[in-house]
């Protein structure tokens, strides 16, 4: 029984590794511009700015309604990307087909999709605290 081994695999790896942290810095970023930034342009005096933003662009209204769901899929996605990235990718990296022409594309994509990645966290870090504990932190600073 012969195993015959895909040289195309490793390619498809790193394609779908990119695609999920594309996919993370779109849902990171959806969480910012839903809910983080109206929350901060109103803290800041910028109402007119919120209600601009949202006469232009009337479907962030539904979005920010479903923020659990957003907060919650953009979490799974940086987290998924996250165990891709620093867990599942090292032990792949064996059979990696790099271009031979230019063996330092792979490290250059790695580098890239981990800032990508780093980014997408820091986007969502930041829209979490301003979407759940600002407010709270507010309110107890006020009393």
């Amino acid at each position: 029984m012969t195993m015959t081994i895909n040289p195309e695999a490793p390619v498809q790896r790193a394609r779908r590794a990119a695609l999920l942290n594309y996919f993370t810095l779109f849902s990171s970023f959806s969480t910012l511009i839903c809910c983080a930034l109206p929350s901060v342009l109103v803290l800041l005096g910028m109402g007119t700015t919120v209600a601009s933003l949202l006469s232009a662009a009337p479907w962030l209204v539904s979005l920010s309604r479903h923020k659990i769901w957003t907060f919650s899929i953009a979490g799974v996605l940086i987290a998924m990307s996250f165990v891709m990235t620093y867990l599942i990718a090292p032990r792949v990296r064996e059979g990696e087909v790099c271009d031979a022409n230019d063996p330092a594309t792979c490290g250059e994509v790695s580098r890239a999709s981990r800032a990508i990645l780093w980014g997408s966290a820091a986007m969502w870090s930041c829209g979490f605290f301003v979407a759940y504990l600002l407010g709270p932190i507010l309110e107890q600073i006020d009393r």
